[in-house]
């Protein structure tokens, strides 16, 4: 058990310091991301610099979390809902609070498919890319999904409307494809028009705001 751990550790630390590419998804750069220069937005990895009332709320949680037992995940879960995603500073400072390391925070945030590093859009949308689903025609509903919402996939649209999103398995096989729509669940949605129509409904709604703002 500990050298499997000991494995996992040395595998965070890598990922850490070098930039991968591909089904990973993962860029953190190897400089310091506060650079100018820093590549790590232009390769994918969101790491633009935190406002002062952005970093008070991560110390205020890490405060609040940091003598409680297993406050790791808590702190993360928190940040996520405060911030919308989990930025690299916040894993620094849960890092320093729980004595871990930055590459242990990271494997934790990496692991779990809930958490992110990169900020959503007002609208999340899922799809499931399970082996059920993907047979059925996940692939499809993602062409669709970034035709309608100009969101591609593991992205958020340039208009910061639509985040579009492809996950595991989601454990609706019987209904596949399954897909989600801000938490509520479409299955079938391939046959059935209830989840298309329903991006349509809110992209239309979006843009009726858009345009009295």
């Amino acid at each position: 058990m500990t050298k499997l751990k000991n494995v996992r550790l040395v595998i965070a630390n890598l990922l850490l310091k070098f930039h991968f590419t591909g089904i990973f998804m993962i860029d953190i750069c190897a400089t310091n991301h506060a650079e100018v220069n820093c590549c790590c937005k232009e390769r994918g990895f969101y790491m633009e610099k935190l406002n002062g009332e952005a970093l008070r709320t991560i110390d205020e949680i890490v405060a609040r979390h940091k003598n409680q037992a297993g406050p790791c995940i808590e702190m993360l879960h928190e940040v996520q809902n405060e911030l919308g995603y989990i930025p690299f500073e916040a894993m620094e400072k849960i890092a320093e609070a729980t004595g871990s390391s930055a590459a242990e925070v990271y494997g934790v945030v990496m692991f779990y498919a809930q958490f992110t590093t990169e900020p959503k859009g007002k609208h999340v949308i899922n799809v499931c890319l399970g082996t059920a689903c993907y047979v059925k025609g996940a692939q499809q509903l993602i062409d669709r999904v970034e035709k309608l919402t100009g969101a591609k996939v593991n992205r958020t649209s340039e208009d910061g409307l639509f985040s579009l999103d492809a996950t595991r398995c989601l454990g609706a096989c019987g209904l596949a494809p399954v897909c989600i729509i801000d938490g509520k669940y479409y299955g079938n949605a391939l046959a059935s028009s209830d989840f298309t129509n329903e991006i349509r409904r809110i992209v239309r709604e979006e843009k009726k705001a858009g345009a009295k703002a």
